[in-house]
């Protein structure tokens, strides 16, 4: 029984579409149709007398992960954070204008420091700071020059006694002898070196040692003397006299002959002036200083000691040799007398002392705790 009624056209036009086909149920027609309708054999052998569940495939790739381990959460690409991405709070791109920078050096401050090398003291490049020495002997200092030496030797500035051979001039020595005779070379030196130190803040007042490359001024302190950039720093800046300041006649320098009065006088004062010397006399020397000796004094140190007592109570022959009406300019100098000397430099209350200096350094941010 049809779960429909159908209207009797509607009957009449079924009969007339089924009569064709049973009429040809035995041809060839009839047959064809048969087959085409039927099942596959080879897919009625193969089917599986259950249908099976076609299992979900996973879009997102799965880490693999040990059985002794929990699945790590998986994040979406969208879900990775970028380190250029604005963060949460409103970050944004990292702001570096206050991380530290550590420089070639390995400084925290980002400066770069120069690694000295043997090579780079002889070309004038920028030095380390000297490291400073323990002196076993200051106590053997007079005690009026104690200070001066003691700040001096604590800036790094002054060297070990050395008497000209290897066996003393070994670098661990410990000896100041502050009472021996001053060499020339050493005193050139200290010079240069503790007017860099105490103008380590203004380069332009520092004095530039001169290149391994250039023409030797003295014939007798060539390019490998070990102390040649300062020597020929010094003549190349015209502090101490030489053919390139107009003395033809000076063409020796004696690196190794005692430092004199007069000498200590003539190559620091002009560091401390730091502008011409003025025309001096016998007579003007004798009415300030009132030196007995003026006559023995060379002309061209009578300048530089003139200069020096317009420096009041700051000028280095007070302070080297005290009050005195000898100047007894040919005298040679002791390695105590000449740090005294080198431990101020300026002019009329316009200068650096070792012990500013010292202060200086202690209260820097970049000095080491």
């Amino acid at each position: 029984m049809l779960p429909f009624r159908l209207s009797n056209a509607s009957l009449l036009l079924v009969a007339c579409l089924l009569l064709p086909l049973v009429g040809c149920a035995n041809s060839p027609v009839g047959e064809s149709l048969q087959k085409s309708f039927a099942a596959d054999p080879k897919l009625e052998a193969s089917a599986s007398p259950e249908p099976s569940a076609t299992p979900a495939v996973s879009t997102t790739p799965q880490p693999s992960v040990l059985a002794s381990e929990s699945p790590a959460p998986i994040l979406s690409p969208s879900a990775t954070p970028s380190p250029f991405a604005p963060q949460p709070g409103g970050a944004g791109i990292p702001d570096l204008s206050d991380s530290t920078v550590v420089g070639a050096s390995g400084s925290s401050d980002g400066g770069t420091k120069p690694i000295v090398t043997s090579g780079d003291a002889n070309n004038g490049q920028a030095q380390a700071a000297p490291a400073t020495i323990d002196f076993t002997d200051l106590n053997k200092t007079p005690k009026e020059l104690q200070q001066y030496v003691s700040d001096l030797a604590k800036l790094g500035v002054l060297t070990p006694a050395t008497d000209g051979t290897k066996a003393t001039q070994n670098k661990d020595s410990t000896l100041f002898s502050p009472n021996k005779v001053m060499t020339r070379r050493e005193y050139v030196r200290w010079l240069v070196a503790a007017n860099n130190r105490l103008y380590a803040s203004q380069p332009a007042k520092q004095i530039r040692l001169s290149t391994d490359t250039a023409q030797p001024v003295f014939q007798d302190v060539s390019r490998t003397d070990p102390d040649f950039p300062p020597i020929q720093g010094l003549a190349e800046a015209g502090l101490i006299p030489s053919p390139l300041s107009g003395d033809s006649t000076t063409v020796t320098f004696r690196p190794d002959a005692p430092l004199t009065r007069e000498n200590l006088i003539l190559w620091k004062v002009p560091a401390d002036t730091r502008q011409a010397l003025p025309t001096a006399s016998l007579d003007a020397i004798k009415q300030t200083w009132g030196f007995q000796d003026a006559a023995r004094i060379n002309p061209k140190a009578q300048r530089a000691v003139l200069a020096d007592f317009q420096n009041g109570d700051a000028a280095n022959i007070r302070r080297a040799f005290g009050y005195t009406t000898l100047f007894q300019p040919k005298k040679a100098v002791t390695r105590a007398e000449a740090a005294a000397a080198l431990w101020y430099f300026g002019y009329q209350g316009d200068g650096q002392s070792a012990q500013e200096a010292l202060k200086t350094a202690n209260t820097s941010p970049s000095a080491s705790p």
